[in-house]
């Protein structure tokens, strides 16, 4: 899993704003814009990694009704995030990167517009 992390980690660092860090408080890696989380990977109280992204109300239900290891969102609003249960996922780390960027991509849409002008000017 490491090296999963460790892949979504420099993938990520190429998209304008992105901080990613330790958060000790929750155990987690954190991924951020602009001071909004965007994903945090980390275990839950049973000791499954997971890697929890925000996704579109409407695709979160199909992907959980789909694939066993999607659930909703752990420690966020169910309807907007989903978690990957890792251990047991199926997706490549392609697809868990795709994942990722739509998680990105929706999150940066919900900034103030000057936030995101600043962003495309950071490129």
């Amino acid at each position: 899993m490491e090296e999963l992390v460790a892949y979504l980690q420099a993938e990520s660092q190429q998209w304008p704003g992105v901080k990613i860090s330790y958060r000790e408080s929750w155990e987690c890696e954190y991924f951020e814009v602009k001071e909004k989380f965007f994903c945090m990977i980390g275990e839950t109280k049973a000791g499954d990694l997971v890697m929890t992204v925000k996704g579109l109300p409407t695709s979160n239900e199909e992907f959980r009704e789909q694939y066993s290891f999607v659930v909703p969102g752990y420690y966020t609003n169910k309807t907007h995030w989903n978690s990957i249960l890792l251990a047991q996922s199926t997706f490549s780390n392609d697809e868990l990167l795709a994942h990722l960027k739509q998680s990105y991509e929706l999150v940066v849409a919900k900034l103030p517009k000057k936030l995101q002008k600043s962003l495309v000017e950071s490129c």
